[in-house]
């Protein structure tokens, strides 16, 4: 028996950033990427965002890689959305992501971080945050790309 806590937290956004996950069924989208996410022998934590932006804290199964798992988790939530109705605007997932390991001390941290995601963004930008998101991590942003697909 291995023993593994792979805590992750994880920031996706719509394509362009456009705002098209509707506040009044974004818990429709919650679910089933919650779904998708159980699929993976994987524990949600904790989702939220507003309409233009996810932010996950999951516990990873150890067979599962980041990346594999997230254009998982982009493919199957693209095709669901396209075909629901309540979702007319959708036009796919930003290519790029952020992702990054926290020690099990920090989750309730980030759970609170994410569950006042639309209170944050009534005075920070998506583009603010995640540039600080990216700089508290010790990640250097290329100007020439950050944000740009």
């Amino acid at each position: 028996m291995s023993y593994t806590r792979l805590l992750y937290h994880i920031v996706f956004r719509t394509k362009h950033s456009k705002n098209t996950i509707p506040e009044a069924h974004e818990k429709e989208l919650y679910a089933y990427i919650m779904g998708i996410i159980e699929n993976k022998k994987s524990k949600l934590y904790r989702i939220g965002g507003t309409e233009n932006h996810i932010h996950l804290l999951v516990d990873m199964h150890p067979t599962v890689a980041l990346s594999d798992f997230m254009k998982e988790l982009k493919e199957y939530s693209s095709k669901w959305l396209s075909k629901n109705p309540n979702f007319p605007d959708f036009e796919g997932w930003a290519i790029s992501f952020a992702g990054f390991t926290y020690n099990i001390s920090d989750k309730q941290m980030i759970v609170n971080y994410i569950k006042n995601q639309k209170e944050h963004h009534k005075t920070v930008s998506f583009e603010a945050e995640y540039r600080q998101f990216l700089i508290d991590n010790g990640i250097k942003i290329d100007e020439r790309y950050f944000l740009k697909e």
